[in-house]
């Protein structure tokens, strides 16, 4: 069961700009090293999806992408760039919604967000967009295995990404990928304060996790990818972060 007593998110400074083929457990350990952080077992490592996608090469330079006609139409009722259209149309499985600038996509993932994830943001340039990853739990794998294989220690990782949410202004980080936890905290069947059974609580503990970490990673600069979360006493069942994602049956927002 998640408890807190006291906790502690320290940011793991000095890592710097990623390129592709980085190591990014390497990236962080020398992170943590110039940090001064202990990095200790039952830690969680939240990193930003930003240093994983560079290291995996998932950026994309607009001057190599070539607009479909459908990429061209949605810019003309969206104002972006034709390119930067059709890279979220390659980045997406369904178009859900359009509107004021924004395309609501379903990615190959399953995820539901602005754009299929796609970002200028932290990118490289102004020629340069960024995607997610292929496959974020498998990224939170190798990342969690090389913290083992560098440090000896048996951390939880969770990578992150900053989202919008349906009726509420301004975006959190939330969950993308996690190795080592179980992302969801089920209470249903346990009671209340005032005896009450619970029928519906599930808590998403990787998204409060990575909304906390997101108060000092910070969005407006990649000069702090990634956090080191202590004293959180949590479930260390290896689930991964697509079990987040809600059936589409249970989707009252499509």
């Amino acid at each position: 069961m998640l408890r807190v007593d006291r906790m502690e998110i320290i940011p793991v400074l000095g890592i710097g700009l990623a390129k592709e083929g980085d190591d990014v457990a390497e990236l962080i350990m020398d992170g943590v090293k110039k940090s001064g952080i202990n990095l200790e077992d039952g830690d969680v490592v939240v990193v930003a999806h930003s240093l994983v996608s560079k290291a995996e090469g998932k950026i994309v330079k607009l001057d190599e992408v070539t607009p479909s006609h459908h990429a061209i139409h949605l810019a003309k009722a969206t104002g972006k760039d034709p390119r930067h259209v059709e890279t979220v149309l390659r980045n997406a499985a369904k178009i859900l919604r359009i509107g004021h600038g924004v395309i609501i996509c379903e990615t190959h993932h399953g995820f539901v967000c602005a754009n299929a994830g796609v970002d200028a943001s932290n990118s490289g340039g102004e020629a340069f967009l960024i995607t997610l990853p292929d496959d974020p739990d498998e990224s939170a794998h190798r990342i969690r295995s090389g913290l083992r294989r560098l440090a000896g220690v048996d951390v939880a990782v969770v990578i992150t990404d900053s989202w919008g949410r349906p009726f509420r202004k301004g975006a959190v980080n939330v969950a993308i990928g996690c190795s080592g936890i179980n992302p969801l905290l089920d209470l249903r069947g346990r009671k209340d304060l005032y005896g009450r059974v619970l029928r519906s609580k599930i808590i998403c503990v990787a998204d409060q996790i990575a909304a906390a970490a997101g108060l000092v990673m910070g969005e407006a600069d990649e000069g702090t990818p990634a956090a080191v979360v202590k004293g959180l006493q949590y479930d260390k069942t290896n689930i991964p972060a697509r079990t987040i994602i809600r059936e589409e049956d249970e989707d009252l927002f499509r």
